[in-house]
């Protein structure tokens, strides 16, 4: 007997096929359905979704599992969980595991733990080089056989222009993105925020925006020459942007993302030593922020991912220097995005929800992020007026290093599907 499931009701937004209209959704055995017999209809299982907005289920590029390595921290299970509480059904993990995930022996190990763990989609990385030490390639083809959607270091730039171009050049021959976290690392090895007005006023060393901006010009310069495809991760300046929208005038495959994080905060809120603010890249300018969702909106910049960073409670409970960069997004970013972006009227929701499905899905190849018929039945269902406050106890990730901690967000994920199952709310 067939799995039948109707979404009753709901404003049904699917910016891929632009559609946007109060109506009923379909699930037959896990996809998308045109439409129920009458007779499926009365089998089928019913969820109300009046007042509710029916999306496709949220991509996420860039999360960080933590496992093997760290599962103190994050795992598998705990991720997901997280993503789906978030709204994501899709997520694409990092490599910066221990021991790092640049043999086909630890891409297994992490397929299985998904197989095993994962509540919602979760799709490995492979590192770019031996270790994430950008001295020698990892083998890309037996880690593409082994089932990685893309490679990254994860976290590391590359430094060795001649490494990076031949990255570029293997990772093309065997069809991947590579995905490149910009950052030359001899200007930002002290910085622990963003240099400028605030880092001299709270006398913490800054990291140059400059930084961001060599290694960006650099990695277009690569992929106009090699032909690779490159996807620049958590862009955060103005200049940076600036490089992409004419690289893409002058139709270099370039794709980038920008987070939830830097599209709602700046520099100055940093003025309480907050350690769930610190991350990398910095939170940024005023200006650089405004650039960013400027970006965005015309499509300069593709996608929003979470670069989800989990450390626990101890690591960041220290003095702002020695605090570890990063904070936990999974389950914050629809808020945060609703706040930053469609509340302050620089996007609406259906241009707002396509950075979060079929945008960043069509970056490195998923075929997920739509609500076609025949498509998988991953779908996220939320309330945009919904208030909920950010408590530790009400996480789901292991680790509670969000900046959001006791504030009272607006917008709130009621219930996520994945292949028509039923995995939170």
């Amino acid at each position: 007997m067939s799995q039948l499931l109707v979404i009753t009701g709901g404003r049904i937004i699917d910016p891929a096929n632009q559609r946007d209209e109060v109506g009923d959704l379909y699930v037959r055995d896990g996809v998308i359905a045109s439409e129920f017999s009458d007779e499926e209809r009365e089998q089928a299982e019913t969820f109300n979704a009046s007042g509710l907005i029916v999306s496709p289920g949220f991509v996420d590029l860039h999360t960080h599992l933590r496992e093997p390595g760290d599962s103190h921290k994050e795992t598998i299970a705990s991720g997901s969980k997280a993503a789906a509480a978030g709204g994501f059904t899709s997520i694409v993990c990092m490599p910066n595991t221990k021991p790092p995930a640049d043999n086909a022996g630890t891409i297994q190990f992490i397929k299985e733990r998904i197989e095993r763990d994962a509540v919602v989609n979760v799709f490995p990385t492979g590192c770019l080089t031996m270790g994430r030490e950008g001295k020698k390639l990892a083998p890309t083809g037996s880690l593409k056989e082994a089932g990685i959607v893309a490679v990254t270091d994860g976290g590391h730039c590359i430094q060795h222009n001649e490494i990076m171009r031949r990255a570029l050049e293997y990772a093309a021959m065997f069809g991947l993105v590579v995905l490149d976290h910009c950052e030359d690392a001899a200007m930002t090895e002290t910085g622990v925020m963003h240099e400028g007005e605030w880092s001299l006023k709270l006398g913490l060393r800054g990291k140059s925006s400059a930084a961001e901006c060599i290694m960006v010009a650099r990695d277009i310069i690569l992929a106009e020459h090699t032909g690779g495809r490159i996807h620049i991760q958590q862009v955060s300046s103005a200049s940076s942007v600036e490089m992409l929208r004419r690289a893409k005038e002058r139709g270099v495959s370039v794709t980038a993302e920008v987070t939830p994080q830097h599209l709602a905060l700046t520099d100055a809120d940093l003025k309480a030593y907050d350690t769930n603010l610190k991350t990398v890249p910095p939170l940024r300018a005023e200006a650089d922020r405004q650039s960013l969702i400027t970006a965005l909106a015309d499509g300069t910049i593709d996608a929003i991912a979470t670069a989800h960073a989990p450390h626990t409670v101890t690591e960041k409970d220290c003095e702002f220097d020695y605090a570890p960069f990063g904070m936990v997004s999974l389950e914050t970013t629809l808020s945060v995005c609703l706040e930053s972006l469609i509340r302050s009227e620089h996007m609406d929701l259906s241009a707002m929800l396509a950075c979060l499905t079929h945008k960043p899905a069509s970056v490195i190849g998923l075929k997920k992020g739509t609500l076609s018929t025949g498509a998988d039945a991953d779908i996220t269902i939320f309330d945009p007026e919904a208030e909920w406050k950010v408590e530790r106890e009400s996480l789901q990730s292991l680790s509670r290093n969000s900046p959001w901690l006791g504030h009272t967000l607006r917008g709130q994920v009621k219930a996520t599907f994945v292949g028509g199952r039923k995995v939170h709310g």
